[in-house]
């Protein structure tokens, strides 16, 4: 098992500590630091300051929408960050929710599995730079071939030559084929608020099929507490948000996904109190037992045995 670092995406004011957060993963052992994004502060800024300050901790976007960035913007950047870090990059990404999409995007949420097979085809042969770059899918076309278009694209390769002809991508996702395509495709797998024991009984069948060096990171909050209830009082907060308030009435992938995994009941009950306003109750509602298995947060004791888990 290996460990890593999460410092997340700021809110209305910047990470504090961000620099010194990642030198002491890293005097620990951690394996990796990582970022994230919504719609404030970005995922990669973060990931071109540290690197000045470290020499050896891995670098990771947790998680990048595929919709953010074309592919070769993406792949531009990562390109840029490998060689800034000495081959520590790493890039996790995902297809969002519509609500991020089509609200701050302005783009279409459509088609994710297959937007984000092609997305990764056009992104590891930016990386690998072998030729250049042609690429015909029903969702992207290099050169783009539209009607709106003016039938004057080039095909090119990178004009900077990548530290690594591979950089390591992880899949965040739920959905069953997502995860199929994780391992068939993907370098490793990020699940988010799903208790992490039932990752084998969700998904045990198509984890099975990865290959060893598949890897799963599991990202869980983290915190040391001798008051176990108060301390998952955050946690609860955000499992309303996410479960209960998250995407729309109709569509909430996380909520189909807790539904799926036996909290039917509940994730109706908090959509229900989330969309109408009362969103402490919401909070309230979320039962201990679950924000418990969804975090890693109490006594040293009670973590070394979430950490078992």
């Amino acid at each position: 098992m290996k460990l890593a670092l999460h410092i997340g995406m700021w809110g209305a004011a910047p990470t504090d500590r961000y620099i010194e957060l990642a030198q002491r993963a890293e005097a620990l052992g951690f394996d990796m630091v990582a970022t994230s994004e919504s719609y404030g502060s970005d995922v990669f800024t973060l990931l071109t300051v540290i690197p000045s300050h470290t020499s050896s901790i891995g670098l990771s976007t947790c998680v990048m929408p595929i919709q953010s960035r074309t592919p070769a913007s993406a792949a531009m950047t990562a390109i840029t960050l490998d060689h800034i870090s000495n081959g520590r990059m790493s890039l996790g990404v995902g297809v969002s929710s519509p609500g991020i999409i089509e609200g701050w995007h302005g783009q279409p949420f459509s088609r994710p599995v297959q937007r984000t097979r092609e997305w990764l085809d056009i992104f590891q042969m930016i990386v690998a730079r072998e030729e250049p770059l042609v690429y015909d899918g029903e969702v992207y076309q290099l050169p783009y071939r539209g009607d709106d278009g003016m039938g004057l694209g080039k095909r090119f390769k990178a004009i900077t030559h990548p530290l690594r002809k591979r950089i390591p991508v992880y899949l965040a996702a739920l959905g069953p084929k997502n995860i199929q395509l994780a391992v068939e495709r993907f370098d490793g797998w990020q699940p988010v608020w799903i208790p992490p024991t039932l990752y084998e009984e969700l998904w045990g069948e198509e984890l099975d099929a990865a290959p060893s060096e598949f890897e799963v990171i599991a990202s869980v909050p983290f915190c040391i507490a001798d008051n176990l209830e108060e301390a998952l009082l955050p946690v609860r907060r955000n499992l309303a948000m996410v479960l209960g308030g998250y995407g729309s009435r109709e569509v909430n992938f996380n909520r189909d996904m807790a539904a799926r995994a036996g909290f039917g009941d509940t994730v109706a009950m908090l959509q229900d109190l989330y969309l109408s306003g009362r969103q402490q109750q919401a909070a309230e509602a979320v039962p201990l037992e679950l924000a418990d298995e969804m975090a890693i947060i109490g006594s040293k004791e009670h973590i070394r045995e979430r950490l078992k888990a």
